[in-house]
């Protein structure tokens, strides 16, 4: 059964020109196609976010804000439990950050300023020092690293067929090679369709794959070694540098800050 999430704020009164909005989120809770006449940065702690917006479909997980300008519709969905927070900015500060939807990474700085106001629930920033904090933040974004999507998705052929076996089944252990036979193509034209479409290599999109699928396993309680074997390893090292790489900590590290939440 999925539950209706539905924007909390008046379109025509925004209450301040930076605002936040803080949820605790069920599994299974949608957001219906919407817009707003403000930009919003869309903020998770655990699991994963999936957003259509703008055409494109984004799947991120907590490293991750997604940014979402003025006037874009966009639509959300979570599958699972997670606290999130959108940070709503009005115009020309909106005009500050990516004019398209896309991805920012969370800094640990921008980490901590998101897990003060969620802690205090702080909506509209009254104090001085509160003030103050925000500007940090808006100064944060602007300097964050963007991302075009954590995880593309294309319509391509080609690429359809083998992204969509991936998504069902991230341990799917075919090589690009064994898929261009499947595809009667050839490795070499179906690695330039992953560049070019994606923007990756096969490699780097089956390993983020497999690390937002090890999130899902980290959330059931399965042990580092577990998970690694799961995934295809033949032991955890390997597991905790793709997954340092993307978290910038260890899986065990990542578990007992989500804990803590």
């Amino acid at each position: 059964m999925k539950n209706v999430y539905r924007p909390l704020f008046d379109d025509h009164n925004p209450p301040g020109e930076v605002f936040f909005g803080h949820q605790a989120f069920l599994p299974h809770t949608t957001t219906p196609v919407h817009t707003h006449p403000w930009g919003q940065l869309q903020l998770i702690s655990g699991g994963i976010l999936e957003l259509n917006a703008d055409g494109k479909r984004f799947l991120s997980p907590s490293q991750y804000a997604i940014w979402i300008p003025p006037g874009i519709r966009h639509e959300s969905y979570m599958r699972r439990s997670m606290n999130y927070c959108s940070m709503n900015i009005v115009n020309p500060l909106a005009q500050k950050l990516p004019a398209y939807p896309c991805l920012l990474e969370v800094t640990p700085i921008i980490e901590a300023i998101v897990s003060d106001l969620r802690n205090r629930q702080l909506q509209v920033a009254q104090t001085e020092p509160d003030k103050r904090l925000i500007a940090v933040l808006l100064d944060q974004l602007q300097q964050a690293r963007v991302h075009d999507q954590f995880l593309p998705s294309s319509e391509d052929k080609l690429l359809k067929p083998m992204l969509r076996a991936l998504e069902k089944n991230p341990t799917d252990p075919t090589t690009l090679a064994e898929w261009a036979k499947k595809l009667h193509t050839t490795e070499r034209t179906l690695a330039r369709h992953c560049q070019q479409t994606l923007g990756m290599s096969f490699i780097e999109w089956r390993q983020r794959r497999k690390f937002i699928y090890s999130l899902h396993l980290l959330r059931k309680g399965l042990s580092v070694k577990e998970i690694a074997l799961t995934l295809g390893y033949h032991q955890a090292s390997p597991f905790i540098s793709l997954f340092k790489k993307h978290a910038q900590c260890t899986p065990e590290q990542y578990r007992q800050k989500q804990n803590r939440q």
